[in-house]
């Protein structure tokens, strides 16, 4: 059995030391095979706050992959958002985009961010062509009957949730990823869980979000998901500070 825990929008500048600490010490007891956070790891992309993340992930000791979200592009530069919007994710840079294959699961990002949009609200979700071919490169790679986790920062659908993604090109990405053989999305950004078996074309895809281990939280206390992944069937649970 593989366990994984998801866990997203931690925003170091807005972070919550208890949740921090909480979550660090549920992975040193129960080592998880890997943890996958799902952007928005700082509050506003400041260089300070990437240095906080990158050590406290790194103390975490065992695999973990980064997908960037919204808040993690420079915010009170545009200049730097626009021509250098990845410069200060050095400490991150290793766990940024990370594939992973730990026994037979393959966990495979795609990016969600844009550094601008033809709309006014630029926090929500793009889906690229660009980006969503290397998604499905990375997935066609996988060996046959591997279980594909695709992992982004904005949920690709509406989920019902106080917090909205709104991610262009969403349901075409999805349906192209459910058809190149995921099995399940993986997202943040809504700042509340959810689990959902989503319909597309012949299949179902498990569209599954985490909350949020930050000050920022929304109708939902502190929490992240573990994953337990056994012979093909994916089972999560959600985990709540108490």
């Amino acid at each position: 059995m593989i366990r994984l825990f998801h866990v997203s929008d931690i925003h170091f500048g807005a972070e919550d030391s208890a949740a921090l600490a909480w979550f660090a010490d549920c992975v040193h007891r129960e080592q998880p095979d890997a943890v996958i956070v799902t952007g928005d790891v700082t509050m506003r992309a400041r260089a300070r706050e990437f240095a906080a993340a990158g050590a406290w992930l790194s103390g975490l000791g065992c695999p973990v992959t980064v997908e960037v979200g919204n808040h993690d592009l420079p915010y009170f530069n545009p200049l730097a958002r626009a021509f250098r919007p990845y410069a200060r994710h050095d400490r991150l840079a290793r766990m940024i985009d990370r594939p992973l294959a730990i026994a037979g699961i393959h966990i495979v990002p795609l990016r969600t961010t844009a550094r601008f949009q033809w709309r006014l609200n630029w926090s929500k979700g793009r889906v690229s062509q660009e980006q969503l071919s290397r998604a499905l490169a990375r997935i066609e790679s996988a060996p046959a009957g591997a279980t594909i986790l695709v992992v982004a920062h904005h949920p690709l659908m509406e989920m019902g949730t106080q917090g909205t993604a709104r991610t262009r090109g969403g349901a075409a990405a999805l349906t192209a990823l459910a058809t190149a053989g995921a099995q399940a999305v993986l997202t943040g950004h809504v700042h509340d869980a959810f689990d959902v078996a989503y319909p597309v074309l012949h299949r179902t895809v498990r569209l599954i979000g985490a909350g949020t281990l930050s000050e920022r939280v929304r109708d939902s206390r502190p929490s992240f998901n573990a994953l337990r992944i056994d012979s093909g069937q994916l089972d999560v649970s959600v985990r709540e500070m108490a």
